[in-house]
């Protein structure tokens, strides 16, 4: 199983190497974010990038947001354009390792971080996001639809093979093709809300 580490992710900052930053909040995403009426649940985005769907979620009038990713580059940028937040305590970041993180959230936002870990990790990815769901937790966003490949990221997947990782741990809300992705995705994704047992 290769490891994608930091350094790995870091050099891709660096290199600008970053074909899965499409510049904005993701849409289907902010469509869902725009539907919570409690701005104060505590939301974790992990693998959270240069944190476009953060920056959409203060807009929002969001106050409890942590952000978790593995490279130190876009941490930076991130506390750089939004200072004020970071001070007041809006955002928290953090560079670490997803699955060493400890915490407990209301809400968990997934977008390009799934795909991007080794799928001998995705039961792993499951039970590590149930652990850090409060009860009636939820964990949503979008996951990619095209074929599984050992060769990644990204690493495919399909409808079939997210029941079979989440089915276990998850509730399963929703789990649908995606009818608002940006166009370059159109087809390729699925929109999809998992809610931890209570």
């Amino acid at each position: 199983m290769p490891t994608l580490n930091g350094i790995y992710w870091e050099n891709r900052y660096q290199q600008g190497d970053t074909g899965w930053d499409i510049g904005s909040a993701s849409t289907p995403i902010l469509s869902y974010c725009e539907q919570i009426p409690d701005k104060n649940l505590s939301i974790l985005i992990p693998g959270c990038g240069n944190g476009y769907e953060a920056e959409s979620l203060l807009q929002l009038g969001f106050t409890n947001i942590t952000l978790i990713d593995l490279a130190e580059s876009p941490l930076n940028e991130f506390r750089k354009r939004n200072e004020l937040a970071v001070f007041e305590g809006k955002i928290k970041l953090i560079c670490t390792d997803f699955f060493e993180h400890q915490g407990q959230y209301d809400l968990i936002l997934e977008q390009t971080f799934f795909c991007a870990i080794h799928p001998a990790q995705r039961d792993d990815y499951a039970s590590k996001m149930n652990s850090l769901l409060v009860p009636n937790g939820k964990l949503a966003g979008l996951l990619f639809n095209f074929p599984l490949s050992q060769e990644g990221p990204p690493f495919g997947g399909s409808m079939p093979n997210y029941l079979q990782h989440f089915g276990p741990w998850f509730s399963i809300k929703t789990l649908e093709n995606c009818y608002n992705s940006i166009a370059p995705r159109a087809g390729r994704e699925l929109f999809f809300i998992l809610q931890k047992p209570a």
